[in-house]
């Protein structure tokens, strides 16, 4: 008898470590899933860049200040109040990307970075921070929606930034495309004006 009441209570024990390690393994499922929450990325690109003219306003030391928005520059060329200039701005953006490649964008305002006595020299610069260029990217692939009985096409390009982009697409880009590895694209890169070598490459077209 003693030993059945023995016998019964390592039994009942043994049940009981047994519901420990099961909460124990659902825990580490949790534990699992908080990280995969985690696989989020997120970079600061070179975004955009343009030329607006301007007039000096006040001169504050070896600064001046640029109308309308009043911004404050340095004085490289000696302007004087009422001079006319052309300043170049830039913008910046916040790239989050998924796990599943899905990206969103959080842009910056203008920030006024560079001055210059004419147009023709804004642009030079200019010229040489986007640059558009022509070459082959990677197809991830192309598919069709339907919705309330109309179809559209789509192709999913990988660029060299390594985030995926949508375009829409015709019937004959589509068939054109359903095999391929690779497209051809036309390409404009922004080039970080700090550093050059940092560059970000977005969508402008297709090359053929």
């Amino acid at each position: 008898m003693r030993f059945n009441r023995l016998l019964g209570w390592v039994l009942t024990g043994c049940m009981f470590l047994v519901l420990l390690s099961a909460c124990g393994g659902q825990s580490s499922v949790f534990h699992t899933d908080s990280g995969a929450e985690s696989t989020l990325t997120s970079v600061r690109v070179p975004w955009d860049y343009r030329i607006q003219e301007g007039t000096v306003g006040d001169l504050v030391g070896s600064d001046m200040t640029v109308l309308p928005d009043n911004e404050l520059l340095p004085n490289d060329n000696n302007y004087g109040t009422g001079d006319k200039v052309w300043v170049l701005q830039f913008m910046d953006a916040e790239l989050t990307t998924d796990e599943n490649q899905k990206n969103e964008v959080r842009l910056s305002a203008w920030n006024t970075i560079k001055s210059y006595p004419d147009k023709a020299a804004a642009d030079k610069d200019l010229a040489e921070l986007k640059v558009s260029v022509t070459t082959d990217v990677n197809l991830v692939g192309v598919y069709k929606t339907e919705y309330q009985g109309k179809t559209r096409n789509f192709a999913v390009l990988e660029l060299p930034s390594g985030n995926r982009i949508k375009q829409p697409i015709d019937d004959a880009r589509y068939k054109a495309l359903e095999k391929a590895k690779t497209a051809s694209v036309i390409l404009e890169e922004v080039h970080d004006f700090a550093d050059y070598d940092s560059a970000f490459a977005k969508f402008r077209g297709w090359a053929k």
